[in-house]
């Protein structure tokens, strides 16, 4: 993006998140601590409202053409804000918030945002032809979701964010595909803003307007992604969210519990008693790892053969739940 966009994305985007912040509890936007929280008084939340709005209110203006080459794939983002501001005024039913999302998947077909081939698997060569669709739908839905499941800590779900994004810019810079660079810098600058405010202690957490809406915008572009890097980088390029998600089903499935039950026993509460309940090291040390898995994304070819890929996520998926696993016995934790 250049100078001007960035300037007016950053300006914006602080001064909404900070109107939301001040007005929080008259909008009754406040979060109330639970068995699950790691803040213990009311903080106010929706602060995704005004970073989205900064992004929605600004990138048409700078970049209509985009706008009008995408229109369903906005509508389908701004449909994900919706219910995620809905939830954020008074909890959503599961059911409405998966309906939407799904909902706003299918419409991606619209703008030929589709995971039609999956790549070559030890010299098969798999596309999906008429199961691309239900496919998509449920690589998207599954990603928002694990977004939304990591927000848990201070600055943890934006800085997570700004490092996949920023991934998603590298590859839309080498390709020169403007449309992934300007959407993934556009969120990068109005989510450094909000770290302002959200990085611990925070003053305001995002919120499903928040975590919903960038796990829709990081799914919409890692699929677009596709058409560049191998199908299975796109699993490194947003790694820790995915193996999270995995890992914590994977125990719950294990100990005889629903796998969509809530607890305490993600990947980012563990490591943080790991640090001594330092959230900003907790952070760091997960923003790095992503980093790191972002990076190796990067550097995989488009015609690698991707069952080899696949094996080594696999093995990390296994190594990453073997020292969780220890974590949470050394913790007594009861997961």
């Amino acid at each position: 993006m250049l100078f001007f966009e960035c300037v007016s994305v950053f300006i914006l985007s602080f001064l909404l998140v900070y109107l939301v912040r001040r007005y929080a509890s008259v909008c009754n936007l406040i979060d109330i601590p639970n068995e699950r929280s790691t803040h213990t008084s009311h903080i106010p939340r929706g602060a995704g409202i005004g970073f989205f709005l900064a992004v929605a209110l600004l990138f048409p203006l700078f970049f209509f053409e985009y706008v009008s080459e995408y229109y369903w794939s906005f509508v389908a983002i701004c449909m994900v804000f919706a219910v995620g501001v809905l939830d954020d005024f008074r909890e959503t039913s599961v059911n409405v918030k998966f309906s939407v999302l799904i909902l706003a998947a299918g419409l991606l077909c619209f703008d030929n945002i589709l995971i039609n081939h999956i790549g070559v698997f030890f010299g098969i060569d798999i596309t999906l032809g008429w199961f691309a669709l239900p496919f998509t739908i449920f690589a998207v839905v599954g990603f928002t979701n694990a977004l939304n499941l990591i927000d848990g800590l201070d600055g943890l779900s934006a800085s997570i964010s700004i490092v996949i994004l920023g991934g998603l810019l590298v590859i839309g810079f080498m390709h020169h595909d403007t449309m992934m660079m300007m959407l993934s810098g556009a969120f990068i600058i109005s989510l450094f803003a909000f770290l302002i405010f959200n990085w611990h202690p925070a003053s305001i957490f995002m919120g499903d307007s928040g975590s919903l809406t960038l796990g829709f915008v990081i799914s919409l572009l890692s699929v677009k992604a596709l058409a560049y890097i191998p199908t299975v980088s796109v699993l490194f390029l947003a790694a820790i969210p995915i193996i999270d998600t995995i890992v914590v089903m994977i125990r719950r499935k294990r100990n005889g519990r629903s796998m969509f039950a809530a607890d305490h026993c993600h990947m980012h509460h563990i490591l943080r008693d790991f640090f001594h309940q330092n959230t900003p090291k907790t952070v760091f040390f997960l923003m790095i790892l992503q980093a790191i898995y972002t990076v190796t994304a990067l550097q995989l070819s488009k015609t690698i053969d991707e069952g080899w890929l696949l094996i080594l996520f696999l093995l990390n998926i296994m190594l990453v739940y073997i020292f969780l696993m220890t974590l949470i016995q050394r913790q007594q934790r009861k997961c």
